[in-house]
């Protein structure tokens, strides 16, 4: 999953300094995931590694919903990118999907519901395949915005 994060830092870093952030942020949630995977069922005894997670996740997921695809959909009104909207309308409710799967994985892990390391290994792995989704379908809408204004001659 980190290798496919670094093929997004590579394709479209620098294209906007909030999308490098949020590239920088994922690339913090996935190495704070793969920590977690390493050890599943000793994190029944140290939840530290899991709130560190479940923080890191909770941030993920807010910016994306509140300050980068904000400035994606903005961005693809401003240059008229129809493309660019009909994705965002045809992936956005898939991305909110694994936002509330995300969310609700945050909240069963505050709930301290996250003890039994088999049912822990089993969220996990849930989580991490939504999560590679997720950063498919969000790879996706960037690509298809940051082209529709590369050929306009404008950086997005």
């Amino acid at each position: 999953m980190l290798e496919s994060c670094q093929n997004a830092q590579e394709r479209w870093g620098g294209v906007h300094l909030l999308i490098d952030r949020w590239l920088q942020e994922r690339q913090e949630l996935v190495r704070a995931f793969d920590v977690l995977g390493e050890t599943p069922e000793a994190l029944a005894g140290d939840r530290k590694k899991l709130r560190e997670f479940c923080g890191v996740l909770v941030d993920y997921v807010s910016a994306g919903h509140f300050e980068v695809y904000e400035q994606l959909i903005a961005e693809a009104k401003a240059f008229k990118d129809e493309q660019g909207l009909e994705l965002a309308d045809t992936i956005f409710p898939r991305i909110e999907a694994i936002t509330q799967s995300a969310l609700d994985f945050n909240d069963h892990c505050d709930k301290g519901d996250c003890s039994c390391s088999e049912t822990l290994a089993g969220k996990l792995k849930d989580l991490g395949s939504s999560l590679h989704e997720r950063f498919e379908l969000e790879d996706c809408l960037i690509e298809v915005l940051h082209n529709a204004h590369k050929e306009e001659g404008v950086v997005a």
